[in-house]
């Protein structure tokens, strides 16, 4: 099978494993992912929502820590390729155990409670809207081991919710390479170099790359290279949770 004809299959599949997914949860009642309460029709309960770790003020380029929420002197000296990061939360406990439950345990709702997130801190941040989403693609090997790409599903929710236009096809992974989290953050960005392609024009178009979580950001870079590449205007991030560099 094609890596075309295999991904509009994986595509076809997830996306009605996704409607039955949304429709036995409608008709069910909630628990808590992370405590177990009854939470009515959300997957994580108010008590525990308002706990999760937040960055604060933050670069709006990369979305780590800065005073003021000012540009910070790392993205002044080297700007990445893409023009902004909007992050839901920073990763911490009990936020990284959600995205491992909906990463590697099959918990495909999660990414509901992952988009509403997303669309929260959009709405905070009061930033315009990109005219294409993009989630980050995984190979097709990888995504086939996994059954999902966990990026797709929150784009694919987010794209419902907002009525802004999701990029299904045309941007795509040329090469799969082990996995950033093996891999010390020195070696991330040699590892992923040359890892995109986009087949489609997108000359002046302003770009969001979805994803579940930015670490040091050398993957969301090298895929906001490859769209300005095909034409991209502007590109921004759009995670779940940034990972914050080690305490020195």
């Amino acid at each position: 099978m094609s890596n075309f004809l295999a991904g509009a299959f994986d595509r076809a599949f997830s996306g009605m494993r996704r409607t039955a997914i949304g429709a036995a949860r409608r008709a069910l009642p909630q628990r808590c992912e992370l405590c177990a309460a009854p939470s009515g029709s959300e997957l994580v309960c108010v008590a525990c929502a308002r706990d999760l770790p937040r960055i604060g003020a933050a670069c709006p380029v990369c979305a780590l820590p800065a005073s003021g929420g000012e540009v910070c002197g790392s993205c002044l000296a080297h700007p990445p390729a893409f023009d902004a990061t909007i992050a839901a939360f920073a990763y911490a406990f009990p936020v990284d155990r959600l995205i491992h439950a909906f990463k590697y345990q099959g918990r495909l709702a999660l990414a509901e409670w992952s988009a509403g997130a997303l669309l929260a801190e959009r709405e905070q941040r009061k930033r315009p809207d990109p005219d294409r989403l993009v989630a980050l693609p995984l190979s097709v090997e990888r995504q086939r081991e996994r059954g999902y790409n966990q990026a797709a599903e929150i784009a694919h929710v987010v794209a419902a919710r907002s009525g802004l236009p999701l990029m299904s096809a045309g941007v795509r992974r040329i090469r799969a390479a082990p996995p950033q989290a093996a891999l010390p953050w020195t070696a991330r960005e040699r590892n992923v170099r040359g890892a995109f392609g986009c087949d489609v024009d997108l000359t002046g178009l302003r770009i969001a790359i979805i994803d579940d979580v930015m670490t040091t950001g050398a993957t969301l870079s090298e895929l906001a290279r490859t769209l300005r590449a095909a034409g991209a205007a502007g590109v921004e991030n759009w995670v779940v949770a940034r990972t914050l560099p080690p305490a020195h």
